[in-house]
């Protein structure tokens, strides 16, 4: 694959895979596809080398363009999507048009081209599971995990939006033979991650003297992994993955929303209680864990990232070196939260 097309390459977790192919892959020239709504940023991807990643500043619904980049290329890796929670619950409406009729223009385009297309998707399709009273750490890990072959049970418009976007992949697949694979991952903390999302927003607020904020009780667990395993595992299945299938990507990183806000509290020489509890999130999931045996067994993938405390420090850091990046936002995403309570 010379010529990679990355959708939604200037947001966070797009811009990490695009540095991870131009410093793992030098013979790979990167076509970089991103509306640059308020989640895309070009400053994402400063400091590449302009003869191997090319910015096009465009809508993945745009079919004559995605066509004209399309024929050009050997795969395309697409991770544009309307992603925040709490903004599918105010206004649907872009979740529908991004990440359902954008995936339907980029699916056509690849299979009148027979590209090959990776599909990057969220476990959240998979709705939620249980709480468990233990985590890791604590005993050997128990209880439920997301599979392949978990049945689909998506919770918010932006969920079900990228189960519906998952669904017309598999039926490309199967109907007209498309060169497709999905992966659905866990969630991601990392550099260059939005500071409205849980993790740079605490970071972001302690480093600007707000006390944090945390939903509800805290007690809602995620399954963490860093952005930049995240990044390998993808290149792993665009490389080396059957036409078809759909990897789960993990990497045993489940923590409770309270247990990881406290951790950045300490960290950052903060007492463990000085943040403020605030109403919950209107159906917020209990839980995600991901089985990402298939993944390890089938494709020999190992995270890089195994120790969460670490890793988290590693993306305070990234946050205080990098004020400039994140400092004019901040006082309109904390009015923004604030308008609900949040």
């Amino acid at each position: 694959m010379k010529n990679i097309i990355v959708t939604g390459g200037a947001g966070f977790i797009g811009s990490n895979f695009v540095h991870y192919v131009v410093n793992n892959h030098p013979e790979v020239h990167v076509t970089v596809l991103d509306k640059l709504t308020y989640a895309g940023n070009r400053e994402n991807l400063a400091g590449l080398p302009a003869d191997r990643v090319e910015l096009v500043v465009g809508d993945i619904c745009d079919a004559p363009l995605v066509d004209s980049l399309v024929q050009k290329a050997d795969a395309v890796v697409h991770y544009a999507a309307e992603s925040h929670n709490d903004n599918s619950l105010k206004d649907p409406s872009p979740f529908i048009q991004t990440n359902i009729i954008g995936s339907y223009t980029l699916i056509e385009a690849c299979r009148k081209y027979n590209v090959r297309y990776h599909h990057v998707s969220t476990d959240e399709v998979y709705g939620d599971l249980p709480l468990r009273e233990d985590l890791p750490g604590h005993g050997e890990g128990v209880g439920e995990k997301f599979t392949p072959e978990t049945r689909y049970n998506p919770s918010s418009p932006y969920s079900s939006s990228k189960a519906s976007s998952d669904l017309l992949v598999r039926a490309w697949v199967r109907s007209f033979g498309l060169q497709a694979t999905i992966s659905n991952c866990s969630n991601n903390y990392g550099p260059y991650q939005h500071i409205e999302k849980f993790i740079p927003r605490q970071i972001t607020n302690i480093l600007s003297g707000i006390r944090p904020k945390l939903y509800g009780s805290g007690q809602n667990v995620r399954d963490w992994i860093h952005t930049n395993d995240h990044s390998s595992a993808v290149w792993a299945i665009l490389t080396k993955g059957k036409i078809g299938e759909t990897y789960l990507i993990g990497a045993d990183g489940e923590q409770d929303n309270k247990a990881v806000l406290e951790l950045m509290l300490e960290l950052m020489g903060q007492p463990q209680d000085a943040y403020d509890q605030v109403k919950d999130r209107p159906g917020h999931d209990l839980r995600y864990a991901i089985d990402s045996t298939k993944l390890r067994e089938e494709l020999g993938w190992q995270p890089e990232f195994t120790d969460f405390k670490s890793g988290l420090q590693h993306t305070i850091d990234w946050y205080r070196k990098h004020e400039d990046w994140w400092q004019a936002e901040k006082a309109a995403v904390e009015a923004n939260y604030a308008k609900s309570g949040q």
